[in-house]
């Protein structure tokens, strides 16, 4: 039965890579992907602490681990050259390094990033069909929007105010534009956004404040100069400068790194104690489940 190149196979469609198993790829060939194990749910990792002299059991904190993912299915190709060609690609897709996972959900796509984390299993059934058994481990258990999101926003500043010389009685209408990222999740899990300062500015600092009135700050204690940029990644617990240069040392994280909560929103406030119209914040995420 002959294929046409971007047919889908029907039931369920995942990308590994550039691998589009579940459809038929620029060459021909047919991705059938016949079973999906591990994307439903990650491994869990908790403590159960027995009461002694009392019912039941004292319970540790309860987190995500890994989420191990195995793909198998067959691969359909025109001809025998097309189809080794196919599994080469496979083997590649399956990287030791990361790889973009997307998994089309009826909700809408999302992503994680994987690696090879057992030995891929390849059989010939013919000259032009072979099985297929991949395993691949993300090490972040979300399951993310494959909709990067992200806002920008330069130094607070204030307009109006008093006008010299002054006639009493007098009207203080000051606005203050302030430098603010409103930040959406629509998941079920928190996520971590990816904040970029760049400069110049003074002792930036970054406030993420929660819609239950707490704050969580970031003060970075050196000055940033014109074509400095600063990446904060608060999943990772990276601060660097230009590209290469760790910072982690000169910023402070009094109340924990900011994270936005599932279902919520967080307001991230740029501050500097010295104006300057070229300092700007940029932060990304992306809306994370379980």
């Amino acid at each position: 039965m002959p294929f046409t190149a971007g047919q889908d196979l029907g039931g369920l469609r995942v990308d590994l890579g550039a691998i589009p198993l579940g459809g038929v790829d620029a060459n021909g060939v047919a991705w059938s992907l016949q079973s999906f194990d591990g994307w439903d749910s990650a491994e869990v990792r908790s403590e159960y602490t027995e009461r002694e002299a009392d019912h039941g059991a004292w319970a540790s904190p309860t987190y995500l681990g890994s989420r191990p993912m195995t793909l198998a299915g067959t691969v359909t190709a025109p001809d025998r050259t097309t189809l080794e060609d196919a599994l080469e690609r496979l083997r590649t897709a399956a990287a030791l390094g990361d790889t973009t996972l997307v998994v089309y959900e009826l909700t809408g796509p999302k992503q994680a990033t994987v690696r090879r984390s057992g030995k891929p299993l390849m059989a010939y059934v013919t000259d032009r069909i072979a099985t297929y058994s991949v395993l691949v481990t993300a090490a972040d258990p979300r399951r993310y929007s494959t909709t990067l999101q992200s806002g920008t926003t330069g130094l607070p500043t204030t307009t109006g105010g008093l006008t010299f010389p002054v006639t009493f009685p007098a009207a203080f209408s000051a606005t203050t534009v302030s430098g603010q990222i409103n930040a959406i999740n629509i998941g079920s899990m928190d996520t971590r956004p990816v904040l970029t300062i760049a400069g110049p500015v003074v002792a930036p600092t970054v406030s993420a404040l929660y819609p239950d009135g707490t704050v969580r700050q970031l003060v970075y204690s050196l000055d940033l100069a014109s074509g400095d940029v600063l990446v904060i990644d608060t999943d990772a617990h990276t601060v660097v400068l230009n590209g290469g240069v760790s910072r982690r040392r000169f910023m402070t994280v009094a109340s924990g790194w900011p994270t936005i909560p599932a279902g919520s929103a967080v307001n991230y406030q740029f501050q500097s104690g010295t104006y300057n119209a070229s300092a700007m914040l940029t932060a990304t995420w992306r809306s994370a489940w379980m």
